[in-house]
C-alpha cells in the first residue's frame, strides 16, 4: 500500500492507495482539522488507527505540502510544524517517506486523472503538446511549471504566487492602492487570486466603490463561509456586489495564468487546480478569465493556441503524492507496485 497526504494550513487529507492494472485505486481516505494536532505524525497515527492499518503494510509515503522543501525538510507557513523526511521515517516506521511541494504533487497527479475529471475552459490547440503550467487558487495561490521531457511532464515547484501583483486597469490600480494601504506594504498575486483575495476584492468594492451590501447578504456573510457565499451569489446573480467581486477575481486569475503560460511557453496547456475553480465554472466561463488570459498584446495569438483546463478532482494532489511515492520507492527497491499490478493481470 501507498500512504499519500495533502497537507494544508487548515486541514490534512490522508489516503491509502493500491494499484489495480496499473491504476491507482483509493482504499480509504480521511480529512483532519490540522489545528487539533500537534504534529503530522499524530495525524498519521490517528488515520492508521481509524482504518485499522498496520504500518508494515505501507511500502512508501509521500506528503504534498505548501511551501519550499529543501533537503527533505519544510517549515509550514500556517502551522507551527517543521517536517523532516528523516524524522518521519523514524516516527512512523515507514521505510520510504517523501515531502514534496503541494503543487508538485498536483502536477504528478494530472496523468492519473480520468478524462471526466478535466473540464476544458479554452480549447486552444490540444494537438501541440510541450511544456505546461499549473496554477491553483485555494486558501492561497500555488504555481508550478510542468516541463515536458519527451514522454511525460516533470513538475517544477515555485513560489510564484508570492510575486508582485500587476494591475492592468484603472479599477485594478485602485484595488492595488487599497490593498497597499490595508496590508501596509507590497501586494502579491496571492492577495488577489485566492480565498483571501476574494474577501479582499469584496471589501475593496464595499469600501472604495461603495457598492451596496444588502442586509440579507451581510447576515449570510456573518453566518456562513464568506467565500462560498460570494461565489454562490455571483453564480446565481442574486448580488451585484458578489458578481463584481468574482468578475475582478476571474480577470486577475486569467491574467496571471497567461503570465505563467508565457514564462514556460505552455504549448501543452495551462491547468487550473485548487478548490476554487471547480466551484465557479459559470463565472470562469463568463468571459473575464479567457479575455484576460488572451490579452497579451503581440503574443495574443500564442495564447489563443494554449488550452486551459480545470481539474475537477479534489484528490489530484493525493493521487500525485501516491504516484511519486511509488515511483521513488521502486527506484530504491527495484520492485514496482504499479508494474506488479499489471503483470498480475
Amino acid at each position: 500500500m501507498i500512504l499519500a497526504g495533502d497537507v494544508g494550513g487548515t486541514k490534512v487529507h490522508l489516503a491509502l492507495y493500491r494499484f489495480d492494472e496499473g491504476h491507482l485505486q483509493q482504499m480509504c481516505d480521511e480529512k483532519f482539522p490540522a489545528h487539533q494536532f500537534g504534529s503530522l505524525d499524530d495525524v498519521v497515527h490517528k488515520f492508521l488507527a481509524d482504518n485499522k492499518c498496520q504500518k508494515e503494510e505501507i511500502v512508501a509515503a509521500c506528503f504534498g505540502c505548501p511551501g519550499p522543501v529543501r533537503d527533505g525538510r519544510l517549515k509550514l507557513t500556517n502551522l507551527p510544524w517543521v517536517l523532516d523526511e528523516r524524522d518521519l521515517v523514524k516516527s512512523l516506521g515507514i521505510p520510504q517517506i517523501y515531502l514534496i511541494n503541494d503543487l508538485e504533487a498536483n502536477g504528478y497527479g494530472i496523468p492519473e486523472l480520468t478524462p471526466d475529471k478535466i473540464f476544458t475552459l479554452h480549447a486552444g490547440n490540444p494537438e501541440t503538446g510541450g511544456h505546461a503550467g499549473l496554477m491553483a487558487a485555494g486558501t492561497g495561490l500555488g504555481e508550478a511549471l510542468l516541463i515536458w521531457e519527451g514522454t511525460k511532464h516533470r513538475p517544477i515547484p515555485s513560489e510564484g504566487g508570492h510575486c508582485d501583483f500587476a494591475a492592468r486597469s484603472n479599477r485594478e490600480i485602485a484595488l492595488l492602492e487599497y490593498l497597499r494601504h490595508t496590508l501596509k506594504g507590497r501586494v502579491s498575486w496571492e492577495r488577489v487570486v485566492s480565498g483571501l483575495g476574494i474577501k479582499n476584492i469584496y471589501s475593496f468594492l464595499k469600501d472604495v466603490e461603495k457598492i451596496n451590501e444588502p442586509g440579507w447578504l451581510h447576515d449570510r456573510m456573518q453566518a456562513e463561509d464568506p467565500n462560498a457565499v460570494i461565489g454562490q451569489c455571483a453564480e446565481d446573480g442574486s448580488s451585484s456586489l458578489c458578481f463584481e467581486t468574482m468578475k475582478i477575481f476571474a480577470g486577475a486569475y486569467g491574467a496571471e495564468a497567461g503570465n505563467i503560460a508565457l514564462k514556460v511557453l505552455a504549448t501543452g496547456g495551462m491547468y487550473l487546480g485548487g478548490g476554487i475553480a471547480p466551484k465557479i465554472l459559470k463565472t470562469l466561463q463568463n468571459g473575464a478569465f479567457v479575455q484576460a488570459f488572451l490579452d497579451k498584446g503581440r503574443l495574443s495569438p500564442l495564447l489563443e493556441s494554449i488550452p486551459v483546463r480545470i481539474i475537477l478532482d479534489d484528490t489530484c494532489a493525493l493521487l500525485g503524492a501516491a504516484a511519486y511515492a511509488e515511483a521513488r520507492a521502486s527506484e530504491t527497491s527495484g520492485h514496482s507496485e504499479r508494474a506488479a499490478s499489471i503483470h498480475a493481470t
